[in-house]
């Protein structure tokens, strides 16, 4: 028994103090464990073959950019990035159907004629789950292509991304872009953590990163300046929680410690005016598809929470000026998903359960609290995408 305890202690002491990668979102600990116990845990060996039979697919993948959509934004320029409005469509009643009309909740299949928006979505699906393989397996053929994933949007002057987003989202008749296409980059918070996978390959080069960062840099500038950027900042509601993510988690991967300390402690205002005391959000309640809207707006703030303990504050712990906390917005929501509790808002589609689970997982890590476990067990949900199902087994 004192033999197994030495050992438990000696290889608990080995992954400790093993080098953590540099993410901001995910868990470097967990990642450090996982990167020890893959070659050796049997139960991580189907999540660990699933992750590998994804990366081999990407593996195939065309690098994606900007360059290819068929349309052009009023600036001329494709190498900036464009998308329409989801939820608006054509007005049979006008001439040309302009200008749009908003249903809310309804998106419009329209939007996928522009290709940027989807391909940003491929290009953090790939990133991160070639960089996740690399990390785990330091099998170099999947950092190589994330590499070229990542130089291609980012880095190569023919096919790079101009770090704005001035025509993000537009609403056809009224404008050519809105600070409500901000949105469409949280994409860009995840492919900063695989950056931080990708820190011992060979093939990211220390030049690139650096260029990378730089680009990232002018894109956080960009975010604190432009009027997009601004009116973002100002939204009420998931936007703007989702803009302070943004904020922080690129001024902690660019090293502006300042802009991430004060963006987080700004927070607690934003959370202040957001939730009620029994932690519900009632911006997010008003919306047609209300319970993915209050779960979304959840899931920004456990991110938010998670960034801003890297400079020092504690939003996990943080209790609004009416008593409200991220803990009580996620005990509000609970009953609703795992007690049968009818749903009294609108929800016109059907909601899908990973981004429930994904929280539940995590607070209970978090809080220290098993009956978040409990919770993710009676959704009675398995996680379909490989690098969630590894990192939140």
């Amino acid at each position: 028994m004192k033999k197994l305890l030495i050992l438990f202690a000696v290889c608990f002491s080995i992954t400790a103090n093993a080098q953590q990668p540099r993410v901001f979102l995910m868990d470097a600990q967990e990642l450090v464990y996982l990167q020890s116990a893959a070659a050796k845990d049997a139960a991580l060996q189907p999540l660990l073959a699933n992750l590998r039979r994804q990366a081999d697919k990407f593996l195939q993948m065309k690098p994606v950019s900007v360059m290819e959509k068929s349309f052009t934004p009023a600036s001329g320029n494709k190498h900036d990035y464009m998308s329409q409005a989801p939820y608006f469509w054509y007005d049979s009643s006008k001439p040309n159907g302009l200008p749009y009309l908003r249903r809310d909740g309804e998106r419009n299949p329209e939007i996928l004629k522009i290709t940027d928006r989807k391909n940003l979505g491929d290009l953090e699906k790939a990133t991160t789950t070639l960089a996740l393989t690399y990390y785990l397996t330091n099998d170099e053929k999947y950092a190589r292509k994330a590499v070229e994933l990542l130089d291609t949007w980012f880095l190569n002057n023919d096919t790079k991304m101009n770090p704005h987003l001035d025509y993000g989202q537009a609403v056809p008749g009224v404008n050519t872009g809105r600070g409500i296409g901000i949105i469409e980059t949280n994409a860009l918070t995840s492919i900063a953590d695989a950056v931080g996978l990708l820190a011992n390959a060979s093939s990211w080069t220390k030049e690139k990163d650096a260029q990378l960062k730089q680009w990232y840099a002018a894109y956080l500038e960009w975010l604190l300046k432009s009027k997009n950027g601004k009116d973002e900042m100002a939204a009420k509601n998931n936007h703007g929680t989702f803009y302070a993510m943004q904020v922080i988690d690129y001024a902690l991967f660019t090293g502006n410690k300042l802009v991430a300390k004060e963006t987080a402690e700004a927070a607690k205002k934003r959370m202040d005016n957001q939730m009620e005391r029994d932690g519900s959000m009632p911006l997010e309640l008003e919306r047609t598809t209300a319970k993915g809207y209050a779960t979304f707006n959840l899931e920004a703030w456990f991110k938010v929470a998670k960034l801003a303990s890297f400079t020092g504050v504690d939003l996990w712990n943080y209790q609004t000026t009416k008593g409200a906390s991220i803990k009580k917005a996620l005990d509000w929501l609970t009953p609703y998903f795992v007690e049968n509790k009818p749903w009294p808002y609108q929800q016109i589609h059907e909601y899908k359960l990973d981004k429930i689970y994904i929280l539940f997982k995590s607070a209970a890590k978090q809080f220290k609290a098993p009956q978040y476990t409990m919770s993710a067990q009676l959704l009675n949900y398995t996680l379909t995408d490989p690098v969630e199902a590894i990192l939140y087994r």
